[in-house]
């Protein structure tokens, strides 16, 4: 069944549905029929469950309230809630986890390049459950990107870090994966108690494809244990952003949807100021290279967002079998997808030229616009992080925190000389 929502469901059409049309006959005004108000009992619970997948416990709800069962209202609704209390969810995706005891896994952080120079396409880089995005030098983008829990053969390519980066890194209490980096980066990680992996064949390895000339610096999920386990790293504290549940993300999408086709089928239309529409294209402008600025266009059958180079190339990566390749290229045995994650974030951060007038320097401590999309909607906001150690938080136009949906979330930290469009 598609998450679009083809029609409005009126209560008589919930009634019919369950229990046939003659339930719908008219009857005496003076006098209250039990089965009716059963019913209506029935569809404001159904109502306030709030989604599609729902639909099953409330056909089992309708038909106890109209047999006279009512004992069984409790013990359906119990079940229900018993269920959600079990679910345990990712901190880092906001995702419900199939093992509970894998919600304090370890974390890695993994810098990896965006250039035009064999970085692209990246491995693994769809297993990362948040990935940040600024430019690193002279226009060319790189990622930080969050794993937890990876099963990926091949993760990168490995490449420098950044300050800018570390300080996104942080919260996520992460082993920082990297190779070299600036002075200023390596001497926090040196200071800060930080789980530092630099660049280390015992848990990386050079490909052999010509054509990734220094991007070749590769590791994997086994390796990333194996560094962890080494080093009795066995648990993060991951400071995640504000999410929605599944369940909230579904009633998100379906909410407008309902406003919409109300609006759209009322015969003196209100205020549609409130509605946000369905926002199908999202682009993204660094406001250098063209070649690094991105577009986004949502699917509204998956719920994603289909990424894709300012050329029109889908921004491909290489999904890797989660067996050990023993320092194979990607090329070699790894299929190509297209990134497509859950979340766009879009985070406006002070940002000026180093004193070599080649790298950059990023602000992250401090403000700024952001425009977040997630269910097909656009909102308007702005971003704030307190310190190295504090989480972004994003807010809407009134300054509340925003529920991030669960699943990938791809954040892009471009200068004021930049733009999104939408």
């Amino acid at each position: 069944m598609s998450d679009s929502i083809k029609n409005i469901v009126t209560e008589e059409e919930l009634r019919r549905a369950f229990v046939g049309n003659s339930i719908s006959k008219e009857k005496p005004q003076n006098k209250v029929d039990k089965n009716d108000n059963n019913t209506k009992k029935a569809f404001w619970i159904c109502t306030a469950m709030g989604t599609i997948g729902f639909i099953a416990g409330c056909g089992m709800i309708l038909y106890a309230l109209l047999s006279g069962h009512e004992e069984q209202i409790t013990n359906t609704i119990n079940d229900s809630f018993e269920e959600k209390k079990a679910e345990e969810y990712s901190a880092l995706t906001g995702e419900v986890l199939k093992d509970a005891s894998l919600k304090n896994a370890p974390t890695y952080c993994v810098q990896t390049p965006n250039g035009l120079d064999g970085a692209r396409p990246q491995a693994g880089l769809n297993e990362a459950g948040v990935i940040f995005e600024a430019i690193a030098e002279a226009g060319i983008t790189r990622f930080a990107a969050i794993y937890q829990n990876p099963s990926a053969a091949v993760i990168g390519p490995v490449r420098s870090l950044r300050m800018y980066y570390l300080d996104w890194d942080t919260p996520f209490d992460c082993t920082i994966v990297h190779a070299g980096g600036a002075d200023d980066a390596l001497a926090m990680l040196s200071s800060g108690g930080y789980r530092d992996l630099t660049e280390d064949y015992q848990y990386m390895y050079r490909g052999t494809y010509g054509g990734r000339l220094w991007n070749n610096l590769f590791t994997s999920a086994s390796f990333l244990k194996k560094y962890n386990e080494g080093k009795s790293y066995n648990t993060s504290e991951v400071k995640g952003f504000l999410r929605l549940t599944p369940e909230e993300s579904s009633k998100e999408r379906v909410d407008r949807q309902v406003k919409q086709k109300l609006v759209i089928t009322q015969s003196a239309p209100g205020d549609t100021s409130e509605i946000a529409p369905e926002t199908t294209s999202v682009s993204i402008n660094f406001g250098s290279l063209p070649s690094y600025n991105v577009k986004y266009d949502y699917n509204v059958d998956t719920n994603t967002y289909m990424r894709s180079y300012g050329n029109g190339e889908g921004h491909m990566i290489y999904n890797c079998p989660a067996e050990e390749m023993n320092g194979r290229n990607p090329e070699d045995v790894c299929n190509l997808t297209q990134m497509t994650p859950s979340v766009v974030a879009v985070m406006v951060v002070p940002e000026r030229k180093a004193a070599d007038n080649y790298h950059e320097i990023i602000d992250t401590i401090g403000s700024g616009n952001a425009y977040i999309f997630q269910n097909g909607i656009a909102i308007q906001g702005g971003w704030r992080k307190t310190s190295r150690g504090d989480q972004i938080k994003f807010t809407d136009k009134d300054g509340n925190e925003i529920k991030l949906a669960p699943g990938q979330t791809f954040i892009s930290a471009i200068p004021s000389y930049g733009s999104v469009d939408f």
